[in-house]
C-alpha cells in the first residue's frame, strides 16, 4: 500500500484527476465505506483532506471510527458531479495517526479550506486517520447516460517499488 505522495509519484495523472473530483465542491467530499464488526458494510459521507503528507480525515467518535480502528479496511468514493458520471474510488487501509504535530498540521489545512478561525465544538474528540492506498478506479464519462465510460484501474501491487 502507498501513501498519497507515493501514489501521486506512481500515477500523477490519477492523483490529479482524483483530487479534482474529491475537491470538486471546494472542500474534500467523499463517501467512506468501512467494515462493521459483523462483516457488513457501513457507508457515510466524510471530508478527506489531501496534503503533501497524505490523504487524511478527521472522524467523529462513532461506529465508523471504531470500524477503522478495529479493521482499517476502507473504500472511498467521490460524490457524483452534476454534469456527468465521472468518479474516483480508492481502497486500502486507514491508520489512526495520534501524532499531535501531524494533527495540528492537518487541522490547519482543514480549517483553512473552510475559512474557519477556530475548531467546531467537539473537534478535539475527532480521531485523525491516514488512508493508505491499495487500489484506485477513475471513471470518465461524456455526460449522464454515457454508455461507454472509460475506466482506469490501478493497483499498488502492480506499481514498481
Amino acid at each position: 500500500m502507498l501513501t498519497w505522495p507515493e501514489f501521486r509519484q506512481a500515477r500523477p495523472d490519477l492523483a490529479e484527476s482524483g483530487k479534482a473530483l474529491l475537491y470538486q465542491f471546494g472542500v474534500g467530499l467523499a463517501f467512506l465505506s468501512t467494515v462493521r464488526r459483523d462483516g457488513g458494510p457501513r457507508v457515510h459521507p466524510m471530508c478527506p483532506i489531501i496534503t503533501d503528507e497524505g490523504i487524511f480525515a478527521f472522524i467523529v467518535p462513532s461506529p465508523k471510527s471504531d470500524d477503522l480502528v478495529r479493521d482499517g479496511r476502507y473504500a472511498m468514493h467521490t460524490f457524483p458531479p452534476p454534469q456527468n458520471e465521472d468518479a474516483f474510488y480508492l481502497t486500502g487501509k486507514a491508520l489512526a495517526r495520534p501524532d499531535q504535530t501531524l494533527r495540528e498540521s492537518i487541522a490547519k489545512v482543514f480549517f483553512d479550506e473552510r475559512q474557519w478561525v477556530s475548531p467546531p465544538p467537539g473537534f478535539d474528540l475527532q480521531r485523525l486517520f491516514e488512508f493508505l492506498i491499495d487500489s484506485c478506479l477513475l471513471t470518465r464519462t461524456t455526460g449522464h447516460g454515457d454508455h461507454n465510460p472509460k475506466h482506469t484501474v490501478w493497483k499498488a501491487s502492480a506499481s514498481p517499488s
